[in-house]
């Protein structure tokens, strides 16, 4: 306080005592002004902050026509590999000559739509294959052989001072096995890579598994062998009356077009005992809907469905293996085999799958070069047996 103010309260008759508490009333009742008054602004700017905030979530929820949401949808498109080029396992694509884009609905343009559904419907279809019954080997070249010992060491009995006799010594064949290569080349536009609105990664992927296991399924049953595996049914068959190594023996239904219980019964026992403990039925859907309704001379179905959910039917017994790629029941078709498939038919394949990316040679658009080795065939022909609906 100043000379001049102290002198002036000394005049009012006060004590500095009471000056000094006066001022500190002053004091604080000013500081708790400002603090009002501070705390009042802060509060104003939150509610500002606020607002602003609300204003962004709004937008955020109610984009521009066209606008796509950039949070996890185009994250998961194709995941980092189809931008970075990352090798993510990807299996390939059946190339049909189109190309993804947005441009056009059914190239892709449906999948840019931020309200797409999450999944798209596909088609199904049907990739039960002999590889569940067969042996599948992996193997690091370019084909699998498989040595067979079929022959016989010959035997004879021996006096106690006769000579002995050279006996027969046996032999064994190799049955060589390619491997053959499995591609595709899609396509798809960098946009919807970056734009699309779900999860792009999961269904082509389903779609490459699904494509190549109906691919070779179809090969190791019908295959020609030319850059493909080689199928069981392509190979030559004779009656199994004067079967030999080299050929499949078939059992004539005696109607043409049509079976019997009895052949059934004939065609089991026509394979070795020592393939029937292991062995299955394989046919297709038609087939077994024609089998399905036989019954034995006792009135009892040949039939059998699966007690559980996920095991196969059984017919006389034996697991019945569902394969479209077999024949339909027409005349003279091989449409039902039997055999112990494991020790018959051998599956090669190299275990590693490969993806090239290529950005550049179809600008603005990215190449997928995916490919797979495979390689199928006959590796006894003694393990499996067909039933040829015919007469002869």
């Amino acid at each position: 306080m100043s000379k001049t103010a102290r002198e002036a309260r000394a005049g009012e008759g006060l004590s500095p005592a009471q000056e000094v508490a006066e001022a500190m009333t002053g004091f604080v009742t000013e500081f708790k002004g400002f603090q009002a008054e501070f705390q009042t602004k802060l509060q104003q700017t939150e509610e500002r902050l606020t607002m602003l905030d609300r204003k962004n979530m709004t937008a955020a929820r109610t984009p521009l026509a066209g606008a796509v949401d950039m949070g996890a949808p185009h994250q998961k498109a194709f995941n980092a590999y189809l931008r970075s080029g990352e090798d993510d396992g990807l299996r390939g694509l059946e190339l049909e000559g189109k190309s993804l884009s947005t441009a056009v609905n059914s190239d892709g343009g449906y999948l840019v739509d931020p309200a797409t559904s999450a999944t798209v419907q596909s088609v199904l279809n049907a990739t039960a294959s002999i590889r569940s019954i067969a042996s599948v080997v992996n193997v690091e070249a370019t084909s699998y052989d498989v040595l067979v010992d079929h022959g016989e060491v010959g035997t004879g009995w021996a006096t106690e001072t006769a000579n002995l006799t050279e006996t027969d010594t046996p032999s064994i064949d190799r049955i060589t096995i390619p491997l053959h290569e499995l591609s595709a080349l899609p396509k798809a536009s960098q946009r919807l890579l970056d734009d699309s609105a779900f999860d792009i990664e999961g269904w082509l992927a389903g779609r490459i598994a699904d494509k190549f296991a109906r691919a070779e399924a179809a090969a190791f049953i019908n295959g020609d062998g030319v850059d493909k595996p080689k199928g069981f049914l392509t190979h030559s068959d004779v009656d199994d009356s004067i079967w030999s190594w080299g050929t499949l023996g078939y059992v004539p239904t005696g109607v043409d077009g049509g079976v019997t219980a009895e052949t059934i019964i004939d065609v089991v026992y026509a394979l070795g005992a020592e393939y029937r403990a292991n062995a299955s039925f394989v046919m297709n859907s038609k087939t077994a809907g024609l089998v399905r309704k036989m019954k034995d001379n006792d009135g009892r179905f040949l039939w059998t469905d699966g007690l559980a959910a996920g095991q196969p039917a059984t017919l006389m017994g034996y697991p019945v293996l569902i394969a479209e790629d077999m024949p339909d029941a027409t005349t003279g078709a091989n449409a039902i085999a039997f055999g112990d498939f494991a020790a018959g038919y051998t599956v090669a394949e190299r275990p590693d799958l490969r993806v090239l990316r290529d950005p550049f040679s179809a600008k603005p658009h990215v190449l997928f070069y995916a490919t797979k080795r495979v390689g199928g065939d006959v590796s006894d022909f003694a393990a499996i047996k067909l039933l040829k609906f015919a007469t002869s």
